[in-house]
């Protein structure tokens, strides 16, 4: 695995969405208005944490998300721009904890923690059922 200098507290990554109809809590399921999905809003927070430490681990490894904690903050419209912000908080032994946050052009929608676990790809996928 990465050295512990590797995966270090201070790395950042962030992602961006233009909100479509396919995003909303309507598409997802998770409600019925036609605006950003918590859960997309969560994947877009997710995704940000591993561009924070994209290319930091060997090919074999992977980091898989283990703890989410997350409010959503304010409603997001179809059309809109939404960026998702990371931040390496913390190392725990495999255990990797970030600091997300989401905004768009009025301010904060959202804010969290987001744990991951670094894992070995192939060894990981074994005990997938």
């Amino acid at each position: 695995m990465a050295t512990q200098a590797d995966l270090r507290a201070g790395l950042t990554g962030s992602a961006e969405l233009v909100v479509t109809h396919a995003d909303t809590a309507l598409a997802a399921g998770s409600g019925d208005v036609d605006v950003l999905a918590t859960p997309r809003l969560v994947a877009l927070c997710e995704e940000a944490t591993t561009q924070a430490i994209a290319g930091v681990l060997p090919s074999t490894w992977t980091t898989v998300a283990m703890r989410v904690r997350f409010d959503h903050l304010a409603p997001v419209a179809v059309g809109t721009l939404v960026r998702a912000d990371a931040t390496l908080h913390r190392v725990e032994g495999r255990r990797v904890v970030f600091t997300v946050t989401a905004s768009d052009a009025s301010g904060f929608v959202g804010a969290g923690r987001v744990t991951r676990v670094a894992v070995e790809r192939d060894r990981f996928l074994a005990k997938a059922r």
